[in-house]
């Protein structure tokens, strides 16, 4: 008897813990198709952007995704228009484009990547100037969406969001920027941290903004760290597609990879995880550990366990596996008519 108490003892528990783990991984599930994104990027410093904004207009194609807007956290010059490249080539020169305002992170980009598609493609956006206010945009975009509706990707700075979850009700929503995102947000998907501990550039740019989102943050988040893009090298088989021609996708891999020795296997591909896990999933590429990032007034972060609305991913199938699905959807091309 004290046998078989015990087997049902061990058994019961198993269930327990088993329904516990599944209840805590709920939160950071992607939402049902199409999804609802807003795109947070820093397009400047790196080119990974380049790559992240290019699957997820593949998935938007892919009848997958509705992107809402595109957003700059950064105030590089040659932001807006870049963005603005890039949505216009893939046919969705519509999408409103936001770009922070106020004190921000402006650092440029080394290879002049940004310079070079704005000379040689379409685009409706000229300066940073003539996009919207990221912040007014957010509040304007969030307030007419369903509740728990919206996935925000974030692969750059966290500016807009700290910017976001400070802001008053205005003629939106009469709901301040953490109301507003507690009701509207469903889960925040960002490219930030170095897990279990260390110093990551989207958190470290700008301390203040990531202390704040890591400690205000009503909703799910779930983090793609450097260690997971780190080892992903893509961008070689898009170089070597001669059948893409006239792609500034492919014109700037073609023009930073030779730039840096460190590229020469292709370029680490740290948001385009984040973009990918938002939209397929993490359960069939990596396990999740939650807890919760706290970020230092230096912008180092560290990883405590014992929290529950948050998770990074940990590593799963061999990164040269998500090496390979990342490099073919590199290589979409716009549908046919789409593209100006």
């Amino acid at each position: 008897m004290n046998g078989l108490f015990k087997h049902a003892l061990v058994y019961c528990l198993a269930v327990l813990l088993t329904s516990l783990c599944v209840h805590g991984q709920t939160g950071f599930d992607r939402g049902a198709y199409p999804m609802h994104v807003v795109f947070d990027t820093d397009f400047g410093p790196d080119y990974d952007d380049v790559g992240a904004i290019t699957l997820l207009h593949g998935f938007a194609d892919s009848g997958y995704v509705d992107i809402l807007a595109t957003m700059g956290s950064s105030a590089h010059k040659n932001a807006a228009a870049a963005i603005d490249v890039f949505n216009t080539y893939f046919g969705r020169s519509t999408i409103p484009i936001g770009v922070v305002r106020g004190p921000a992170v402006g650092l440029g980009d080394k290879q002049h990547w940004t310079d070079s598609i704005i000379r040689r493609y379409p685009h409706q956006i000229q300066s940073n100037q003539e996009a919207e206010d990221a912040l007014v945009l957010y509040r304007k975009i969030l307030s007419i969406q369903p509740d728990q509706s919206v996935t925000i990707i974030s692969v750059g700075f966290l500016t807009n969001l700290a910017n976001l979850l400070q802001s008053p009700g205005d003629q939106y929503s009469p709901w301040n920027g953490e109301e507003l995102v507690k009701r509207k947000v469903r889960l925040l998907v960002s490219m930030a941290g170095r897990f279990p501990s260390g110093t990551e550039f989207n958190l470290a740019q700008d301390p203040g903004a990531s202390i704040k989102v890591m400690t205000s943050w009503p909703t799910p988040i779930l983090f793609s760290g450097f260690e997971i893009g780190q080892k992903i090298k893509t961008g070689l088989p898009l170089i070597a597609n001669e059948q893409i021609r006239k792609s500034p996708v492919k014109d700037v891999f073609t023009l930073c990879i030779p730039l840096n020795i460190q590229d020469s296997a292709g370029r680490m591909s740290w948001d385009e995880t984040a973009v990918f896990v938002a939209i397929k999933g993490w359960q069939h590429f990596y396990d999740i550990q939650t807890g919760h990032c706290s970020v230092e007034s230096n912008g180092s972060n560290q990883w405590d366990s014992a929290g529950k609305n948050q998770a990074h991913l940990v590593e799963k199938i061999p990164p040269e596996k998500m090496q390979e699905i990342i490099n073919v959807w590199l290589q979409h091309q716009p549908l046919p008519g789409k593209s100006p």
